[in-house]
């Protein structure tokens, strides 16, 4: 009886259980998974990257 009443008076002052929050964590953990899992690779592949970008500005300034 007290937890419908409880459950009126929320729902009458415009309090409402809300989960936006809860959303906003599960979007903010899988975007730190997806910055780790970028960084991980750019360290691993790092040099790879460096020397293609260096090998097309050698071609660039050759031609």
């Amino acid at each position: 009886m007290v937890t419908l009443l409880a459950a009126r008076i929320r729902i009458l002052m415009g309090w409402r259980d809300s989960e936006n929050g809860q959303a906003l964590i599960e979007y903010s953990l899988i975007m730190c998974l997806v910055v780790i899992v970028v960084l991980i690779t750019l360290i691993v592949l790092g040099n790879q990257v460096k020397n293609t970008y260096c090998n097309i500005q050698g071609a660039v300034i050759s031609a």
